[in-house]
């Protein structure tokens, strides 16, 4: 053990020297409006704080995951991580101690394991920050490479409690001796986790120190407020995602493919250098929006009699908006579109009237429920209040974040939270009531900031109201006349780019 001591003194000390000379990205590479390091530092004080005496959280990165052969998912950050670190590459794990901690001679309260510096593998698949590229920019004070951890010597079972989330999900076992699969395996190892053939600890009655349920509760009361740092850039993601909104609420045409106007939302968001989706786009035309999570979008030609429900969020520097607009395809509603349509702008705003620090989730659910319920019934689609849950299944509020559905607390609404309110209506087709309602489908879908006395309409830009909804329809766009080339498939058929 004297000796992992010393061999881990020395490393700090070599790390320490590198950092200084480190610089992995050359200027202007990538944005400058990242969550800064400050922050990052700032929310691992405050888990800190809220941690028991003598314990320890872990934190590990998100795994890669294969899409098919040789072909990896684009990463995506475990969240919590990103949160804690800023740190956006694979093979990684965090320490954060509630007390210092001595080895050799170093004093530190947190500690990352990260990938190593390996110009080949940097050939192949990008820039790696190693760990003096994440003590120089990311501001750590210990940051070692993964390969560290076999030889670190931490004794889990001086601690109190040893706090992280169960392993729930796979993880490949790569070529690499220090990727996310060996450092769990050592993490497991090292903390006496329970044998590989038992049950999750989640299942089992504790019987050490290993606590696989109170960092959630930690990092749900972290991240459910949000800081001021992290409300500019969920605004800026609902500010981008409500212009996907208003230029496809331009452009659309009868004829038009689910998948085109899906593109039009998404080339919108990179326009405004959004660098991914918060979750898988839903552009539901007709009765395809009655499917609550329909994300095939392959409907060829879309009717114009129809209405098309599209919820679409960008993420911007690991944000998500997350906003739902429903509207006429031809650019006017029909009477039955706009008599469903209303009661869900109805219910919609009978939350936003109560949506204010110490109403409870609950409470904004109870009064869309209600309005929904009335207006179905009063249109004869039907007779019980209690009916409705098959036409509004599901809730009407979430926080939004680092996560689409992001952690928080779901009990009383508080200041600096950040929410939707989104209620709906869906008649399947062959649903028992008047076959002139059947696929119709609305939901309406807006993102709020909870302010100290009520709350701020963050996604207010994108037009809600009928009459808005056609006075924007109604609007040239700059797509009128972007019409590429017909391509014929193998059969001669004519694939048309934009509508004709």
């Amino acid at each position: 053990m004297k000796h992992g001591f010393r061999l881990f003194s020395r490393v700090i000390m070599v790390i320490t020297v590198l950092a200084t000379a480190h610089n992995t990205f050359a200027q202007g590479d990538l944005p400058t409006d990242f969550l800064s390091k400050d922050f990052h530092a700032e929310r691992r004080q405050k888990l800190r704080e809220k941690m028991p005496p003598r314990s320890v959280s872990v934190f590990f990165a998100n795994p890669v995951r294969n899409r098919a052969n040789d072909v990896d998912y684009v990463y995506h950050q475990d969240p919590d991580f990103l949160y804690l670190t800023g740190y956006r590459e694979p093979n990684s794990m965090l320490l954060i101690f509630k007390e210092k901690q001595k080895f050799g001679g170093q004093e530190y309260d947190e500690i990352i394991f990260v990938q190593a510096k390996d110009e080949r593998a940097e050939m192949w698949t990008g820039r790696r920050l190693g760990p003096g590229g994440v003590t120089s920019r990311l501001g750590f004070n210990v940051a070692l490479n993964g390969a560290e951890f076999s030889r670190y010597p931490v004794d889990f079972s001086k601690f109190d409690q040893v706090l992280f989330h169960d392993f729930e999900n796979d993880v490949r076992n790569e070529r690499d001796s220090a990727d996310l699969y060996d450092l769990i395996i050592q993490f497991k190892a090292k903390a006496g986790y329970p044998d590989k053939n038992k049950a999750l600890l989640g299942t089992e009655k504790p019987a050490n120190n290993l606590n696989v349920k109170m960092l959630s509760d930690l990092m749900d009361g972290l991240r459910g407020i949000k800081t001021k740092e992290e409300i500019d850039l969920v605004n800026m993601a609902v500010k981008v995602s409500c212009a996907g909104q208003v230029e496809v609420m331009k452009a659309l045409k009868p004829g038009m493919s689910e998948r085109e106007i899906q593109g039009i939302h998404e080339f919108v968001f990179k326009k405004y250098q959004a660098e991914d989706l918060g979750y898988p786009s839903i552009v539901g035309a007709g009765h395809n929006g009655c499917i609550l999570h329909y994300i095939d979008n392959y409907r060829p030609q879309v009717n114009g009699k129809d209405m098309i429900l599209m919820d679409l969020g960008a993420e911007y520097r690991g944000y998500t908006a997350d906003i739902t607009r429903t509207i006429p395809i031809s650019g006017k509603f029909s009477n039955e579109q706009k008599i469903i349509y209303e009661i869900v702008l109805k219910a919609q705003e009978a939350a936003m009237a109560v949506c204010k620090p110490g109403t409870t989730f609950r409470d904004l659910t109870a009064a869309t429920r209600k309005v929904v319920a009335q207006g179905l019934k009063e249109n004869g689609i039907i007779t019980k209040d209690e009916e409705s849950g098959k036409y509004y299944p599901h809730g009407c509020c979430h926080h939004i974040g680092l996560d689409v559905h992001d952690r928080g607390p779901y009990e009383k609404l508080e200041e600096n939270m950040i929410i939707t309110i989104e209620p709906g209506i869906y008649i399947p087709e062959n649903s028992k009531c008047d076959p002139k309602w059947w696929g119709i489908a609305v939901r309406i879908e807006d993102d709020y900031l909870l302010t100290k006395n009520g709350h701020d309409h963050l996604s207010k830009p994108a037009p809600r109201t009928v009459k808005e909804i056609e006075d924007t329809m109604a609007l040239p766009s700059a797509l009128d006349d972007f019409v590429l080339p017909a391509i014929k498939d193998r059969k001669s058929t004519r694939l048309n780019s934009s509508h004709t």
